[in-house]
Parts: C-alpha cells; sequence; structure tokens
C-alpha cells in the first residue's frame, strides 16, 4: 500500500489531497494515479460571484435620505462631468439644498409599503437568478448609491473566495453616467484586493435577443393598435456627455439616429435609437408610429426631442391615447411611475389629451431573468 499526495491549485493556493491506492502488482499505477488526481481536481466545483448593479435610491423618503442620495448621486464626476470646484458649487450649494425638499415628496408619492420599487424588484431579481442559475453560483446586488452600496456589497463577495466574479448592470445601453459610474466603482474596490479572481463584465446588452423579447413581451400587454402613437422615452444625456464618446467629430456627426456602426456601438444615443428599431420591427410599428426621445433634462443642451414636449406636441396635434416605453430602465422608478404616469399624464390632459399609458419596465418578468442568466453564462 502506498500513499499518493495529490496537489492542484484553487483559490486559497496549492490544495493537497492525501488518499491511498494499492498499487502492489498493477501495470497501470502510474496511469491510475494520475486519473485519480484528475478526477480529484475536477469534483471542486468552481464558484462563480453575480454581482448585480442598479444605480440606486435613497434609504427613505424623508428628506434628509433624499438629500444624501442626490448629494453622492450628483457629486459623480462621471454624473455632473463639470470641474471640481463648480460641480462642488452647483450641486452642494444650489441643486441638492433646493431640490431635496421637493424631491422627498415625489418618492414619498413612489413609495411602496415594501419601499423604493427599483430596490424590490432588485432584490426579487437577485433572488430569482441566483434560484435559475443554480449550483455553483450566487447573485449579489448592489447599488451605486446608497444602500446596499459596492464597497459593502463586494467585501461580502471578497469573504467567498469566489473563483470568478461576473458583473452585471442594470443598464442595456451603455452610458458613462451609469454604466461607466457602476464599473469604476466595482473596479476601483476589487483593486485594492490581494487576490483578484478572474472577472467578468458585461457593459451593455440591448441587442440581446431575450432582451428585446422582453420588452416585446411587456408591450403585448396592451393592444398597440388601440394607440395613436408610441413613444420610446430614454433617460437624458448632455449633449457633451456623447459626443465624449468619439475620438474625432460630434454625435451629431455620426448619423446615431438611423444606424448602429462599429465607431458609434458605444455612444448611448446610438443605442437607444438601435433598441427602437429593434423592438418597433418585432412589433410590427412602421418609423411613422413612433418617436424616440430623452426625458429628465436639466438643461436645454441635452439628447432632444424632450419627451414631456413630444407629449405636449401630441396632445396640441388632437391625440387621446399615446402608449409610452420605457426600455432604459429595466426596473420601474421615479423617472417611469411617476415621470411618465403621472407628470407626463398631467402635461397631455392639460393640452386635451386623455391617456398616456406606461408600458412596465421588465421588473422580474421570466424573460428578464432568462436574458440574465444567458448574459452570466455567456449565451446568446
Amino acid at each position: 500500500m502506498r500513499r499518493l499526495i495529490c496537489g492542484y491549485f484553487g483559490s486559497k493556493g496549492i490544495t493537497l489531497t492525501n488518499f491511498s491506492l494499492n498499487l502492489n502488482n498493477n501495470k497501470n499505477a502510474g496511469l491510475l494515479s494520475a486519473r485519480e488526481c484528475n478526477k480529484n481536481m475536477i469534483s471542486k466545483k468552481q464558484k462563480t460571484g453575480v454581482l448585480l448593479i442598479n444605480l440606486g435610491t435613497p434609504d427613505s423618503p424623508s428628506v434628509k435620505h433624499v438629500r444624501s442620495y442626490l448629494s453622492q448621486f450628483l457629486n459623480d464626476p462621471r454624473v455632473i462631468d463639470i470641474p471640481w470646484l463648480l460641480r462642488k458649487i452647483l450641486v452642494n450649494l444650489i441643486i441638492v439644498p433646493f431640490r431635496a425638499p421637493s424631491s422627498a415628496k415625489i418618492y414619498k408619492k413612489l413609495w411602496t409599503d415594501e419601499g423604493s420599487p427599483l430596490l424590490v424588484y432588485g432584490k426579487i431579481v437577485r433572488d430569482k437568478l441566483d434560484t435559475a442559475l443554480g449550483d455553483g453560483y450566487h447573485v449579489h446586488l448592489a447599488m451605486r448609491y446608497k444602500k446596499p452600496g459596492i464597497p459593502v456589497v463586494l467585501e461580502e463577495m471578497r469573504k467567498q473566495n469566489y473563483d470568478k466574479i461576473t458583473v452585471v448592470t442594470m443598464f442595456p445601453q451603455y452610458a458613462s453616467a451609469s454604466t461607466g459610474s457602476a464599473l469604476e466603482e466595482a473596479m476601483r474596490e476589487i483593486a485594492k484586493w490581494w487576490v483578484i479572481p478572474e472577472l467578468k463584465v458585461i457593459s451593455q446588452y440591448h441587442q440581446h435577443p431575450k432582451f428585446l423579447e422582453a420588452v416585446v413581451a411587456r408591450a403585448k400587454q396592451y393592444d398597440v393598435k388601440d394607440y395613436e402613437h408610441i413613444l420610446f422615452s430614454y433617460h437624458g444625456l448632455p449633449t457633451r456627455q456623447v459626443d465624449k464618446v468619439y475620438e474625432e467629430g460630434l454625435c451629431e456627426d455620426k448619423n446615431c439616429d438611423h444606424e448602429l456602426t462599429e465607431e458609434n456601438k458605444y455612444c448611448y444615443k446610438a443605442t437607444c435609437y438601435a433598441t427602437t428599431r429593434a423592438v418597433a420591427a418585432k412589433l410590427g410599428l412602421e418609423e411613422k408610429d413612433y418617436t424616440v426621445c430623452f426625458q429628465s433634462r436639466l438643461d436645454k443642451k441635452w439628447l432632444e426631442p424632450f419627451s414631456d414636449k413630444v407629449v405636449e406636441d401630441l396632445a396640441k396635434k388632437g391625440m387621446k391615447k399615446i402608449l409610452v416605453f420605457s426600455p432604459a430602465f429595466t426596473a420601474d422608478c421615479l423617472e417611469t411611475i411617476i415621470e411618465i404616469g403621472d407628470e407626463y399624464q398631467e402635461i397631455f390632459e392639460e393640452h386635451g389629451g386623455e391617456k398616456v399609458q406606461l408600458v412596465e419596465s421588465l421588473n422580474d418578468h421570466p424573460i428578464w431573468i432568462d436574458c440574465l442568466k444567458d448574459l452570466v453564462l455567456d449565451r446568446s
């Protein structure tokens, strides 16, 4: 009887496994030993941690918590990309002090018994994806701003000693102010680790078949023929931010409204229009049936056309019923439920319209869970 020590590299370094084999009078002893070692190595199943990141939400609708949220959010240099001193003055002395009280009132309208819809759906999606992926995977949820924060969640993941970490942002179209900021924060934290496991980052997926299928499935809750016009309303950005994508020229020079190319594939405007064309094609819509627009602007130097102005113009043209998609938001939040569902409804009625129907975000739709599963597993 001989004792064989088989060594292999794992996430904690070299692991030595001690087991016995009867090698006497066995011509294939060496071969059997190698096979046994190999089996032992394969039997150690890898662990993968999945990190879902969404934008964030105040801890409560109180003025105090909304002020803290807005301060963290708007002081992000990827969100308000102006010189440091100007940003500090603008955000901390002007925007936050004046906006926090009014924003808190809006968040109170949004809040449910369970809390903020964005966080509630985030937890549901996390748990459903964890179940869908099965053994060997564990899904975590973090918010770029406020709780659960990226540093805290990543520290929990570090302690799990994963063999691989996959980071998925909940933003289908890349933008520096959302995707870029979330990934920068995650990488800043991971860079502090002594042991950095294999990393995989998914920065956009607006063309993934199941993402598009999930959006269409949401739309089919309504008969699109019942509506006189359809809006695809995306969160707005300053035009300077999409211009920064290009080494040469500006977004307005790249035909982003009509085509997605190698040059503009990370241009937020181009990917929003590409998303719209793909969904419209699946719904059998013609170009005259819909409008792409951008909401939540802070000034006139943001992407146009502005969603609220489009809603107003449609009402003035005599339209009574419009359907509104929000394909940049994977979970319903203030921008969908309140801004589109309530505020745009008021604008539409004020100018003669009757009904603004919001198409719900993907939330916890089963096809959306399948999409996330495919992204983690590299399936398309």
